[in-house]
Protein backbone atom coordinates (compact mmCIF):
# COMPACT_ATOMS: atom_id res chain seq x y z
CA UNK A 1 0.00 0.00 0.00
CA UNK A 2 1.62 3.63 -0.73
CA UNK A 3 1.10 6.21 1.14
CA UNK A 4 -0.91 9.23 0.41
CA UNK A 5 1.50 11.92 1.45
CA UNK A 6 3.63 13.63 -1.58
CA UNK A 7 6.50 11.66 -2.81
CA UNK A 8 8.13 14.83 -3.88
CA UNK A 9 9.58 17.76 -2.22
CA UNK A 10 8.60 21.45 -3.00
CA UNK A 11 10.95 22.21 -5.70
CA UNK A 12 11.50 18.79 -7.28
CA UNK A 13 14.00 16.97 -3.88
CA UNK A 14 12.78 13.56 -4.11
CA UNK A 15 11.43 12.25 -0.89
CA UNK A 16 12.28 8.78 -0.11
CA UNK A 17 9.16 6.27 -0.06
CA UNK A 18 7.83 5.72 3.94
CA UNK A 19 7.33 2.00 4.60
CA UNK A 20 3.08 1.55 5.62
CA UNK A 21 1.35 -1.57 7.39
CA UNK A 22 -1.54 -2.71 5.19
CA UNK A 23 -3.69 -2.18 8.83
CA UNK A 24 -2.93 1.69 8.62
CA UNK A 25 -5.88 2.06 6.39
CA UNK A 26 -8.17 1.35 9.63
CA UNK A 27 -5.84 3.10 11.89
CA UNK A 28 -6.74 6.22 9.02
CA UNK A 29 -10.04 5.48 9.47
CA UNK A 30 -10.79 5.41 12.90
CA UNK A 31 -8.72 8.50 13.42
CA UNK A 32 -10.78 10.39 11.37
CA UNK A 33 -8.95 12.37 9.53
CA UNK A 34 -5.74 12.08 11.95
CA UNK A 35 -8.06 13.18 15.14
CA UNK A 36 -6.11 11.23 17.47
CA UNK A 37 -5.25 11.75 21.29
CA UNK A 38 -2.28 9.60 23.23
CA UNK A 39 -3.55 6.52 24.99
CA UNK A 40 -2.16 5.53 28.21
CA UNK A 41 -1.22 1.71 26.18
CA UNK A 42 1.70 3.79 24.36
CA UNK A 43 5.20 3.05 25.65
CA UNK A 44 6.76 5.21 28.71
CA UNK A 45 10.29 5.35 28.37
CA UNK A 46 12.28 8.21 27.05
CA UNK A 47 9.26 10.48 27.16
CA UNK A 48 8.97 14.18 28.14
CA UNK A 49 8.18 14.87 31.68
CA UNK A 50 6.50 18.28 32.70
CA UNK A 51 7.67 20.15 35.28
CA UNK A 52 4.56 20.48 37.37
CA UNK A 53 3.69 24.26 37.88
CA UNK A 54 2.13 23.89 40.90
CA UNK A 55 5.42 22.62 42.23
CA UNK A 56 8.11 24.68 44.25
CA UNK A 57 11.40 25.45 42.41
CA UNK A 58 13.31 25.38 44.91
CA UNK A 59 13.11 21.54 45.11
CA UNK A 60 15.67 21.56 42.15
CA UNK A 61 17.88 23.81 39.97
CA UNK A 62 16.12 27.07 38.51
CA UNK A 63 15.72 26.45 34.81
CA UNK A 64 16.88 29.77 33.57
CA UNK A 65 16.28 31.52 29.60
CA UNK A 66 18.92 32.09 27.42
CA UNK A 67 20.68 35.19 28.34
CA UNK A 68 18.98 38.90 27.23
CA UNK A 69 20.32 41.99 25.95
CA UNK A 70 21.34 42.95 29.43
CA UNK A 71 23.10 39.57 30.12
CA UNK A 72 20.61 38.33 32.70
CA UNK A 73 18.50 35.09 31.96
CA UNK A 74 14.97 35.37 30.70
CA UNK A 75 12.52 34.33 32.87
CA UNK A 76 11.05 31.53 32.35
CA UNK A 77 7.18 31.07 31.63
CA UNK A 78 4.79 28.36 32.72
CA UNK A 79 4.38 27.04 29.34
CA UNK A 80 8.71 26.27 28.94
CA UNK A 81 8.79 24.83 32.39
CA UNK A 82 9.51 21.22 30.94
CA UNK A 83 11.92 18.58 30.25
CA UNK A 84 12.12 15.78 27.69
CA UNK A 85 14.48 13.10 25.73
CA UNK A 86 15.00 13.87 22.26
CA UNK A 87 15.01 11.43 19.32
CA UNK A 88 18.52 10.79 19.53
CA UNK A 89 18.38 10.22 23.30
CA UNK A 90 19.51 13.69 24.13
CA UNK A 91 18.62 15.88 26.88
CA UNK A 92 16.24 18.48 26.47
CA UNK A 93 14.59 21.34 28.93
CA UNK A 94 12.37 23.98 27.08
CA UNK A 95 13.55 26.74 29.55
CA UNK A 96 16.73 27.42 27.58
CA UNK A 97 14.32 28.81 25.13
CA UNK A 98 12.99 31.25 27.05
CA UNK A 99 12.77 34.77 26.20
CA UNK A 100 12.02 33.97 22.35
CA UNK A 101 9.35 32.78 20.43
CA UNK A 102 8.91 29.16 20.13
CA UNK A 103 6.42 26.82 18.00
CA UNK A 104 6.28 23.19 19.27
CA UNK A 105 4.78 21.10 16.39
CA UNK A 106 3.01 18.15 17.30
CA UNK A 107 3.17 15.20 14.66
CA UNK A 108 2.90 11.51 14.46
CA UNK A 109 4.94 9.29 12.16
CA UNK A 110 1.88 7.75 10.01
CA UNK A 111 0.07 10.73 9.76
CA UNK A 112 -0.25 11.85 6.11
CA UNK A 113 -0.72 15.81 6.99
CA UNK A 114 2.53 15.87 9.08
CA UNK A 115 4.15 14.34 6.41
CA UNK A 116 2.58 16.84 3.76
CA UNK A 117 4.00 19.82 6.59
CA UNK A 118 7.32 18.18 7.48
CA UNK A 119 8.92 19.88 3.72
CA UNK A 120 8.12 22.95 5.09
CA UNK A 121 9.41 22.93 8.80
CA UNK A 122 12.89 21.11 7.63
CA UNK A 123 13.57 24.44 5.02
CA UNK A 124 12.52 27.05 7.50
CA UNK A 125 13.67 25.63 10.74
CA UNK A 126 17.19 26.46 9.75
CA UNK A 127 16.61 29.35 8.66
CA UNK A 128 14.73 30.98 12.20
CA UNK A 129 16.95 28.54 14.82
CA UNK A 130 18.20 31.08 16.80
CA UNK A 131 15.16 33.64 16.62
CA UNK A 132 11.75 31.36 16.33
CA UNK A 133 13.04 27.65 17.55
CA UNK A 134 10.50 25.12 15.75
CA UNK A 135 10.64 21.95 18.22
CA UNK A 136 9.06 18.71 17.12
CA UNK A 137 7.24 16.83 19.35
CA UNK A 138 6.37 13.33 18.22
CA UNK A 139 4.03 10.89 19.57
CA UNK A 140 1.48 8.19 18.58
CA UNK A 141 3.75 5.59 17.35
CA UNK A 142 6.79 3.52 17.49
CA UNK A 143 10.10 5.34 17.67
CA UNK A 144 11.64 3.59 14.70
CA UNK A 145 8.86 4.78 13.08
CA UNK A 146 9.61 8.79 14.27
CA UNK A 147 13.25 8.25 13.37
CA UNK A 148 12.20 6.78 9.60
CA UNK A 149 9.96 10.00 9.50
CA UNK A 150 12.69 12.54 10.61
CA UNK A 151 15.25 11.03 8.04
CA UNK A 152 12.98 10.98 4.90
CA UNK A 153 11.68 14.06 5.77
CA UNK A 154 15.19 15.87 6.17
CA UNK A 155 14.39 17.00 9.83
CA UNK A 156 17.74 15.90 11.07
CA UNK A 157 18.78 19.83 11.78
CA UNK A 158 16.03 20.74 14.06
CA UNK A 159 15.35 19.59 17.92
CA UNK A 160 12.78 16.55 17.78
CA UNK A 161 11.39 15.35 21.10
CA UNK A 162 10.34 11.99 22.05
CA UNK A 163 6.99 11.92 23.18
CA UNK A 164 5.54 8.32 23.07
CA UNK A 165 3.57 7.84 26.43
CA UNK A 166 2.03 11.66 25.12
CA UNK A 167 2.87 13.79 28.40
CA UNK A 168 3.02 16.69 26.33
CA UNK A 169 0.13 16.58 24.12
CA UNK A 170 -1.44 15.72 27.64
CA UNK A 171 0.00 18.99 29.43
CA UNK A 172 -0.88 21.22 26.16
CA UNK A 173 -4.33 19.51 25.58
CA UNK A 174 -3.69 18.62 22.17
CA UNK A 175 -6.22 16.21 20.23
CA UNK A 176 -5.21 16.00 16.83
CA UNK A 177 -1.96 16.20 14.67
CA UNK A 178 -1.02 17.97 12.49
CA UNK A 179 -0.89 20.86 15.76
CA UNK A 180 1.23 24.01 15.56
CA UNK A 181 1.19 25.51 19.18
CA UNK A 182 3.15 28.34 19.02
CA UNK A 183 4.39 30.65 22.22
CA UNK A 184 5.25 34.12 22.10
CA UNK A 185 8.39 35.82 23.37
CA UNK A 186 6.57 36.24 26.70
CA UNK A 187 5.32 32.98 27.32
CA UNK A 188 1.81 33.70 26.07
CA UNK A 189 -0.04 30.62 23.54
CA UNK A 190 -0.38 32.53 21.06
CA UNK A 191 -1.93 29.98 18.50
CA UNK A 192 -3.15 26.35 18.83
CA UNK A 193 -4.11 24.19 15.40
CA UNK A 194 -3.47 23.45 12.21
CA UNK A 195 -1.27 25.55 9.88
CA UNK A 196 -0.44 25.01 6.42
CA UNK A 197 2.78 25.48 5.07
CA UNK A 198 2.18 29.10 3.59
CA UNK A 199 0.59 30.16 7.23
CA UNK A 200 3.53 28.30 9.36
CA UNK A 201 6.02 30.52 7.45
CA UNK A 202 4.52 34.05 7.30
CA UNK A 203 3.71 33.40 11.01
CA UNK A 204 7.39 32.57 12.05
CA UNK A 205 8.56 35.42 9.81
CA UNK A 206 6.47 37.66 11.60
CA UNK A 207 7.57 36.61 15.01
CA UNK A 208 11.17 36.14 14.00
CA UNK A 209 10.57 40.65 13.20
Amino acid sequence: MRSSYPRTRPGGRPAARLAVAATLAGTLLAASACAVGPTAAQPAAEVAVPIATSSPLSAGPTPTGAPTATGAPAPVPDALRFTAKTLDGTAFSAAALAGRPVVLWFWAPWCATCASQAWTVAEIAPKYRDTVPIVGVAGLGEQKAMRSFVTEFELGGTTQIDDRAGALWRRFEVVEQSTFLIIDRDGKVVHQGFLDGEDLTRRVAALAG
